[in-house]
């Protein structure tokens, strides 16, 4: 196997993994990692959308682990939109 193979696969173990985070904020930031090791599997081959589309993903991940709204002293779900929580139906 060839190490752009082998950096491929790393890029999807790293994304999977980031499933295992209960914390919506560190999945955000490993998925970003992984984006990011996607860039470097794109620049390999030098696919420039593969690159593009990444690079977007790991900012829009970094920036809404950033920013997204966080719970309050009003409750456990206070301060958490519907958005932040995880749409079942939208896994594929």
């Amino acid at each position: 196997m060839r190490a752009t193979d082998w950096l491929g696969w790393l890029a999807t173990a790293v994304f999977l993994a980031s499933y295992a985070c209960k914390d919506q904020a560190k999945l955000r930031r490993i998925q970003a990692a992984a984006a990011l090791v996607w860039v470097g599997y794109g620049l390999l081959l030098q696919a420039l959308p593969l690159i593009v589309a990444n690079l977007l993903v790991a900012a829009v991940a970094v920036y809404s682990s950033l920013f997204s709204a966080r719970p309050s002293d009003a409750g456990p779900r206070a301060g958490v939109s519907r958005a932040d929580r995880p749409d079942p139906s939208r896994i594929s």
